[in-house]
């Protein structure tokens, strides 16, 4: 009996022995990160959606936010925000960057660098030591761009704010001149070094469309003229460029602005020379949106990025994956805007959420040496 056994156990070791010599090894991918050892940044942009402080600026109006205003903005209240917004950035790219999280995150809707300022000396991403790069904008209620950064793995070499007035309509020629008649947000350029690799980012938040679509689109089509001039020109100083345009651009990926003016593909494939690959159209066609508007999802937070960062060169900085932080805790789980970004007011009631839209990022990726 005891020879059987043995005989049995033998048998069933060399089948073992079999199963797992015969295994195909793992093919390598890019989606493999962990048996790869690569590096990988996660390049986020959010809307913080009316990130105000409680003071009144001179010359904006901001009284909305105030104390005294519509909104009752008080200390208490600009606190919560802060805390809701630093742990939300806490967040991003955990999943594959567990002890980095996002390196990049460029924002929109921000009263002024203050604002900035307080964010990132909240507890929950203070370790980080965020650098802030921030210029005001003409906007009329004071509300800019800016992007903070990680200076362990991003080290910033210079960045520029570049003007969009009324002469720069129909994106015939860029005149970087003051026009009291149209203030906006100014596009924000920041270039530096990302894990050792040259890379610029170009931060929007283009004209709302306030008063209408069809009636505001030339303002937007402008915006995009002039990221675009800011694009070629970068191409203009390097055919390889790696350039990563995002922010609120009011648009949906298909609209002109985009498709046509930005020259954004929907597909990788397309995105050769000078054009772009839009890198969330697919993800609209899917079903899924940055933010709802009247019960309808649109993707106005988007990510473009240049054709250098689609190469599959293992050793060099490129384009992994693309995400909608669409978590649970930023989402209404009940009520009439169950499913849609929980947001910070409802109806004029303040109930102390997060923003009316989704954070969107990428990963980038490099293998380590």
């Amino acid at each position: 009996m005891k020879i059987k056994i043995i005989n049995v156990l033998a048998i069933f070791a060399i089948a073992l022995f079999a199963v797992f010599s015969c295994k195909p090894k793992q093919q390598v991918t890019a989606a493999s990160t962990e048996t790869l050892n690569f590096q990988v940044g996660c390049v986020a942009f959010y809307n913080l959606e009316n990130f105000f402080d409680t003071v009144h600026n001179v010359g904006v109006n901001d009284y909305e936010y105030t104390p005294t205003g519509t909104n009752k903005w008080n200390a208490m209240k600009y606190m919560a925000k802060l805390k809701n917004m630093s742990y939300a950035i806490s967040q991003f790219g955990l999943e594959h960057a567990p002890n980095v999280g996002a390196v990049i995150v460029g924002v929109s809707e921000i009263e002024n660098r203050g604002v900035l300022e307080d964010l990132v000396r909240q507890p929950s991403i203070a370790a980080r030591q965020y650098g802030i790069v921030h210029y005001d904008s003409p906007d009329r209620r004071g509300i800019d761009v800016g992007l903070i950064y990680n200076p362990r793995f991003f080290t910033v070499s210079s960045s520029k704010s570049f003007f969009l007035g009324k002469k720069f309509l129909g994106g015939t020629q860029y005149k970087d001149a003051p026009d009291s008649t149209f203030r906006t947000r100014n596009p924000l350029l920041v270039s530096g070094y990302l894990f050792g690799e040259k890379i610029h980012v170009i931060v929007n938040h283009w004209p709302s469309r306030t008063g209408g679509e069809v009636e505001s689109q030339p303002l937007r089509i402008a915006a995009a003229s002039l990221t675009r001039y800011i694009v070629d020109s970068l191409f203009n100083a390097d055919q390889n460029a790696k350039i990563i345009i995002m922010g609120d651009l009011n648009d949906d990926p298909f609209n002109e602005s985009c498709k046509t003016i930005m020259n954004a593909k929907r597909d990788e494939s397309e995105a050769t020379g000078t054009a772009l690959f839009n890198v969330f159209w697919k993800t609209l066609d899917s079903g899924v949106g940055s933010l709802a508007y009247q019960g309808r999802w649109n993707f106005f937070d988007q990510i473009m990025i240049s054709p250098a960062l689609l190469s599959k060169e293992r050793d060099k900085l490129h384009f992994w994956k693309s995400e909608v932080f669409n978590r649970p805790f930023l989402t209404w789980q009940e009520g009439e805007y169950k499913g849609m970004p929980h947001r910070t007011h409802s109806r004029g009631v303040w109930v102390n959420g997060y923003s009316d839209h989704y954070p969107t990022m990428i990963y980038l990726i490099k293998e380590k040496k």
